[in-house]
């Protein structure tokens, strides 16, 4: 029997919103200690509504993926837009999932459908479990990952150890070519592993769920719409293929269709409905859009060219601490900055380097852990020591997870110079 563990939820103690809003929230921007992780308020709650506006172009629900800033008040934007409404998310970490319990987010209604993102991992189910019970006390429900038939063996010996069994409501995690999650309808493990499913008393299937990473390569409309296109048909395939097994095993088709699930952020912004109606097989389900980054964006985004700086939310403000006249390439200068690969993660992009300086020919070239190295390619600008920069870096995702809390501003309010808010992120697995 596999060992179960628990989320140390109890164990980590985040810092206190209260005493941060009090002590930030009218403030300005100019006072802050560097390096800060500060978020515009009014262009992530856009972000989020044209997200909605999308999925809707596209005939498709929408779910909305936590991980990227990990916080409360960013699910209420991403699930509450100006343009719509929906109830459904993906956690990465069950942290997320307990922390979007313990915040009241399932007993008000705001969330009502929670996936766990991974493949199940054996030794959560027990925690995975209590939380689908607190979450049924509001009519919300857990749903689950499922890409091997070892982790459906497993529920059923889990389920058959309750005085009341259930049966779990399962997404089959679809590779679509990626190699990241998944299984590929192309081998025969995808029909042993839906036969099981079929056959299983504890688990039910859902839909089908895919992912495609490899569109951060786009770099245009067409290529994302490309590969869009790709993962509606990955996980078409695997429903048409899924109903032709109920069928071989004398079995009535699903009672509710199939759920196709697709999306990342660059496929997600080329939904609409010209690229619906471009779809040409017939669906064997109905379509679910996913993303996760799309509410603050970043250089990663901004190089696939659908979507523009004025859009990205987050940005790192740093402070020069050096200057070092013509010891860069071709004689230019470079400076030193109090922010380095913690602060911006060492995850770079197609456009170079780990972030840009807003409004200013200088880059982050290079980074040690705590500070980063500001190139440039033209000898115009100069940096002094003490002067305060705001910085896009490559990827939100893991820039945002290095820090105890973020600064919110408004572009609404006082164009956006003054604390509206403090967010404190979720951390741990």
């Amino acid at each position: 029997m596999t060992v179960q563990t628990k989320t140390p939820i109890d164990f980590l103690a985040l810092p206190s919103k209260d005493i941060l809003v009090k002590e930030f929230v009218g403030k300005s921007l100019d006072g802050l200690r560097t390096p800060a992780f500060i978020i515009d308020r009014g262009i992530f709650a856009e972000n989020c509504a044209k997200m909605h506006k999308k999925a809707e172009a596209w005939g498709a629900g929408f779910r909305a993926h936590l991980k990227t800033h990990k916080t409360a008040e960013g699910t209420r934007l991403q699930l509450a837009s100006s343009a719509n409404t929906t109830h459904n998310v993906v956690v990465s970490t069950l942290m997320e999932a307990w922390n979007v319990v313990n915040a009241g987010l399932v007993k008000d209604g705001t969330v009502k459908d929670m996936l766990y993102g991974l493949p199940v991992d054996t030794s959560k189910v027990d925690d995975l479990s209590t939380l689908w019970d607190i979450m049924a006390e509001s009519g919300g429900v857990i749903r689950i990952l499922v890409d091997h038939p070892d982790q459906v063996t497993f529920l059923e010996e889990f389920e058959s150890r309750r005085s009341t069994p259930r049966k779990w409501s399962a997404f089959v995690k679809i590779d679509g070519g990626q190699k990241r999650a998944g299984v590929s309808t192309s081998t025969p493990y995808f029909e042993a592993l839906l036969k099981k499913m079929f056959a299983s008393p504890n688990v039910s299937v859902y839909g089908f769920y895919g992912h495609a990473g490899n569109a951060y390569a786009s770099t245009s409309l067409d290529e994302a719409s490309s590969f869009l296109s790709g993962e509606v048909g990955a996980v078409n395939t695997a429903a048409a293929a899924a109903k032709s097994i109920l069928k071989s095993l004398g079995k009535e088709g699903p009672d509710v269709p199939f759920k196709l699930s697709v999306g990342s952020t660059p496929t997600a912004h080329a939904a609409s409905a010209e690229t619906k109606a471009a779809l040409s097989t017939l669906l064997h389900g109905e379509l679910e859009l996913h993303a996760g980054n799309y509410p603050m964006l970043d250089l990663q985004q901004q190089h696939t060219s659908l979507v523009g700086g004025p859009q990205i939310a987050q940005r790192v403000r740093a402070t020069v601490v050096s200057y070092y006249p013509e010891r860069g390439q071709n004689g230019t200068d470079e400076a030193i900055v109090d922010a380095g690969a913690i602060a911006f993660s060492k995850d770079t992009g197609p456009s170079g380097g780990f972030g840009d300086v807003i409004g200013t020919s200088w880059r982050v070239g290079r980074v040690s852990q705590e500070h980063g190295i500001l190139t440039r390619n033209d000898k115009e600008e100069i940096l002094k020591l003490g002067q305060v920069l705001d910085i896009v870096g490559q990827h939100a995702c893991l820039i945002s997870a290095a820090y105890p809390w973020y600064y919110i501003v408004d572009s609404s309010v006082e164009n956006g110079s003054k604390i509206v808010d403090v967010w404190v992120p979720w951390k741990g697995w």
